[in-house]
């Protein structure tokens, strides 16, 4: 880390309304990306949006889903990536809360559901499930992205809505489908990307920087094909956390007078979780074709984090030195995590068809080591806790079987699937949290899940521009081997929690007719069940010496979501415009809660009666806008989120109330805006804009001071990148996010203006 560095101007602030103006001028000629001009080799310069668009998931498993997509040469055209959450970055309706690069706790967030709910949405990479169904928060339930490279990406599609009965009820929010490329020739590639952020909020000051490497092989070789790529990366965070308290330490000076989410007093003591990460990615993919329509896939991958984070503290004594007050505290994170998948798969196109899919992701070595003793002795050893997860992972096994009955215009889709999620999380005491052994159990929390599920579709073409799909879910569902031990002083307290289980019945419905060549309207509906996770059921919360208890009895969602769908395909491929009605019941919400314990944070889940989202979302492109090259693309999205009924809730301040209130976490506006220009074949320039409304984090709206530490900000981010061909080997770019420096706060501190280089070698 550098100097210090001076503090950072206040970032220019754009009202969503201003989008919606420049969305609703281009509205005539909404688009999707085109191939790019000049005949060039790659696919065009903007993230692809696509409503079953061509090669998207959707259409080759005739879904009915809205869907938008990005190709991979559109992503390293215009997007500046890190990592494979980064190419969802302008996509309708979404956002992936990474609040540094190296995050491993990046949860997606949809059009109506928010950042800490990360089990309402799905994320797969070549039917291996990435999300982490473990939990539904933005900590350990976060996609696992970083098992997958982004030199490694063919496209992804995002598929949006419950209305595919092939996926489980936590698609209501989502399904993300990342497709990766296998070679047809010998390929070989390697990548050097550098990022630096000049960064100053409060007390803290600095330049953080990054570094990262791919390399990547691959070849194909009559029947078999393979692909092998590694990922280094070197990474250090601005301060993810601050210390906080409701006065300054006694006989210090330095402090930085604020004020928390709810407008009362208080004082920043130091910056936390100022995070150096090194992590490592290495990943094989093999197919094997025993005949020309039947193929076997194994896909191997192991990711490696070893990071530490330290806090600063702004805090003198009268001698001037530094001085700490409590809450301050260090951590080291060790670990490594496997996943395998084993697929076969029949490709005949014919009357039959069906696939086999196994695949397992858990976790070999999970390990963070906190120190507890008070610093500044804390920060070289003393006590603490060793907090072990290993072994938490899941597990999936999916039949599927397709019949294309001859002289028929149906269909038909099947399938059975199995999955297994465990939680395994104690927490040791340590005589020293650098590099003791294992002491005392300070508490544990255990426990498993598994549902079983059989599926339905029937794609029925009634005429030639009407078809109708119908689809069902029937889900068993148990949660077993529950276990929770906290401590008191020297007294154990164990649980063994009951057992549950549901089941039920999730039907679906779309129509979808062809008003003419380029127009099409779809309605669609469908009811999802979401249960719930092993962490909602299981896993305790430990702030400043309080747990609070797990809750078993949790109740499984029950959504029911519709949306209406109008696209107009513009002539000559010069793009595409949709507009999209949508509208989500929830009984028996699943809303996790934090609350203000000391100086921590505390969760804890509940099911809220009933809630209701509704909105439209509308997603255009232009291709060739005024010239040859100059494409713009957008989209803008509406949702009114409301608390509609909430027989549990109880008064966290006097006179509060939560019916009525929006639902947390879902913002009212958001809105991203594209433009690109590729002159030639050999230079791409791309401004991209992105904004959200301010969210709330409590049912009853209470936080009402956005812009400080724990509260939610709106924000306009505006985004730069400039790439340049040298040939058919070699490409650079350069790129810039949050060019304007907008300060503003998710809860945590958001990073500040990042520059990157890239530089890249392609056989």
């Amino acid at each position: 880390m550098s100097a210090p560095a001076p503090a950072a101007s206040r970032a220019l602030r754009l009202h969503p309304l201003l989008l919606a103006v420049l969305c609703a001028w281009s509205s005539s000629t909404l688009a999707q990306q085109a191939a790019a001009s000049g005949g060039s080799s790659e696919a065009a310069s903007l993230p692809t949006i696509e409503v079953r668009g061509s090669g998207s998931v959707a259409e080759r498993k005739q879904l009915p889903q809205t869907t938008a997509s990005v190709t991979a040469d559109a992503a390293a055209n215009s997007i500046n990536v890190t990592d494979s959450s980064d190419a969802l970055k302008y996509l309708p309706s979404l956002s992936v809360r990474k609040r540094y690069i190296g995050d491993t706790q990046s949860p997606l967030a949809t059009r109506t559901t928010g950042v800490n709910a990360s089990a309402r949405s799905l994320v797969y990479a070549d039917g291996i499930l990435l999300s982490a169904l473990v939990n539904n928060n933005n900590g350990n339930g976060s996609p696992r992205w970083f098992m997958v490279a982004p030199e490694e990406i063919e496209r992804i599609d995002v598929m949006y809505g419950p209305f595919a009965a092939e996926y489980p009820g936590n698609s209501y929010g989502a399904v993300t489908e990342i497709t990766t490329r296998m070679p047809q020739q010998f390929e070989a590639s390697i990548k050097a990307q550098y990022a630096q952020q000049d960064f100053s909020q409060y007390g803290a000051s600095g330049t953080y920087r990054a570094q990262e490497y791919n390399v990547g092989l691959g070849n194909r070789s009559g029947a078999l094909a393979w692909r092998f790529s590694v990922n280094h990366l070197d990474s250090y965070s601005q301060p993810v956390t601050y210390i906080t308290a409701a006065s300054q330490p006694a006989g210090t000076t330095g402090a930085v007078l604020a004020q928390d989410r709810t407008g009362k007093n208080l004082v920043v003591l130091g910056a936390g979780n100022l995070t150096h990460t090194v992590q490592d990615t290495a990943r094989l993919k093999v197919s094997y074709d025993f005949t020309p329509a039947l193929t076997a896939t194994y896909t191997l991958g192991f990711w490696q984090n070893q990071a530490n984070a330290d806090p600063q503290s702004f805090l003198k004594n009268a001698s001037g030195a530094t001085a700490y007050g409590s809450g301050f505290s260090s951590n080291d994170v060790d670990q490594q995590q496997w996943m395998q998948s084993l697929e076969l798969r029949s490709k005949t196109g014919g009357e039959w068809d069906w696939q086999l899919a196994a695949s397992t992701l858990s976790a070999s070595r999970d390990l963070t080591r906190t120190s507890t003793a008070a610093f500044p002795a804390g920060q070289s050893g003393g006590a603490g806790t060793i907090a072990d997860a290993s072994g938490t992972g899941w597990s999936t096994v999916d039949a599927k079987g397709i019949w294309r009955p001859p002289g028929s215009a149906q269909v038909i889709s099947f399938g059975a699937h199995v999955d297994r999620y465990t939680l395994a999380t104690p927490t040791w005491n340590t005589s020293n949290w650098i590099s003791g052994g294992n002491g005392t159990l300070a508490s544990d929390s255990r426990g498993k899940t598994e549902t079983s599920a059989l599926w339905a579709q029937d794609v029925w073409r009634l005429a030639p521009s009407l078809k109708a799909t119908l689809g069902a879910r029937y889900e068993w569902w148990r949660a077993f081997d529950g276990r929770n031990v906290s401590t008191s002083g020297n007294t154990v307290f164990a649980v063994n929690q009951p057992q549950v289980s549901h089941n039920g019945l999730s039907p679906k419905a779309s129509l979808a007719w062809a008003l003419a060549d380029d127009w099409m309207t779809t309605l669609s509906t469908g009811r999802a069940l979401r249960f719930p996770t092993v962490g909602e059921l299981y896993q305790n919360v430990l702030v400043n010496g309080v747990y609070l208890q797990a809750n078993p009895n949790l109740k499984p969602e029950k959504v029911w979501s519709t949306e209406l769908a109008i696209e107009k395909q513009l002539q000559e491929g010069q793009g595409k415009w949709r507009i999209s009605l949508f509208e989500e019941r929830v009984s028996a919400a699943l809303i996790s809660q934090s609350s203000t314990i000391g100086s921590g944070v505390a969760s804890y889940t509940q099911n809220v009666d009933r809630t209701r989202q509704r909105g439209i979302e509308a997603a255009f492109e232009r291709n060739d806008l005024l010239v040859r090259g100059f494409s713009l693309n957008g989209s803008v999205t509406w949702v009114d989120a409301r608390i509609l009924e909430n027989k549990g809730y109880v008064a966290t301040t006097a006179g509060a109330a939560s019916v009525g209130k929006r639902t947390p976490y879902v913002p009212e506006w958001r809105a991203t805006l594209v433009a690109s220009y590729k002159p030639d074949d050999r230079w791409t320039y791309t401004v991209a804009g992105r904004y959200s409304g301010r969210v709330y984090a409590t049912v009853d709206n209470t936080d009402i001071n956005t812009h400080t530490y724990q509260g939610f900000d709106g924000y306009t981010v505006f985004d730069a990148r400039v790439r340049y061909r040298v040939d058919l080997h070699w490409s650079a770019a350069l790129g810039v996010d949050n060019l304007t420096n907008r300060d503003y706060f998710l809860f945590h501190p958001f990073p500040q203006r990042t520059v990157f280089a890239e530089l890249k070698y392609d056989f």
